[in-house]
């Protein structure tokens, strides 16, 4: 399968940016490049909102890819189009195969709980895939400090999608912190979602997401109660039993 960057071109990128701002490395991704096709992948969170922001800066038609599962918090959707009117975002819906009707009578009520690798399988992982072989590139918030599964988040690398095809994915934050997002919110005057001032710290689905308690992790009040902190797009199921030491 014939790569879009050759892995010294990808070292050399990711020396080059591990110490560049965000904003040289979205400059590099949606001009510089040379890929054509790049989108933004978000669920809005605070990281996600400086992202967008950065990226519509630079590229103001950039596509926004939102995963519409049927079961986010009521706040999120609304922040969601809050953002797209003030920025004037390009964002594109994404949705899974099942509305929330269907898949309870498919799969029974309550699939998130019963079995939530499915529920993100269909919900998450097939639409996403599905979308993003319309696509050279795309662009995350992930962030290295977030959780142990993204520790080793690399600002450049090559994916391959169970198609086979293959495309870049860009984390143009991967060596933020958490501090460093919500400042540049506070910096830019941007607007974030209502559900962290009520103590979420990481906010997905509204089944599965609750809020964290002093001394958690970020992402502890995801899937909280499973061995599962990933949907499965950004780090595979199968790496989650590999926790390490602490």
């Amino acid at each position: 399968m014939q790569t879009l960057l050759d892995e010294a071109l990808i070292r050399d990128l990711n020396a080059r940016f591990e110490t560049a701002e965000p904003q040289e490395i979205l400059a590099w991704a949606l001009d510089a490049s040379g890929l054509e096709r790049v989108c933004v992948a978000s669920a809005f969170q605070a990281e996600g909102t400086a992202v967008i922001h950065m990226a519509a800066q630079i590229r103001p038609e950039v596509p926004i890819l939102f995963l519409e599962t049927g079961f986010h918090f009521a706040e999120t959707l609304a922040f969601k189009q809050r953002l797209r009117e003030t920025l004037g975002l390009n964002v594109v819906d994404l949705t899974g195969d099942y509305t929330v009707d269907a898949q309870t009578a498919e799969f029974g009520p309550r699939l998130y709980e019963r079995n939530p690798k499915l529920c993100c399988e269909l919900n998450k992982v097939i639409p996403f895939n599905r979308a993003l072989r319309h696509y050279d590139a795309w662009v995350t918030s992930m962030r290295r400090d977030s959780s142990w599964t993204r520790r080793d988040t690399p600002i450049v690398a090559e994916t391959e999608l169970e198609s086979g095809e293959r495309l870049v994915k860009i984390n143009p934050i991967a060596n933020w912190t958490r501090r460093d997002a919500w400042g540049y919110l506070k910096d830019n005057g941007l607007p974030h979602n209502p559900l962290y001032d009520l103590g979420y710290a990481s906010i997905g689905c509204a089944p599965c997401t609750r809020m964290t308690f002093p001394g958690e992790d970020e992402r502890a009040g995801r899937w909280s109660g499973l061995l599962k902190t990933e949907c499965g797009i950004h780090v595979a199921e199968s790496q989650m039993n590999d926790r390490p030491a602490e």
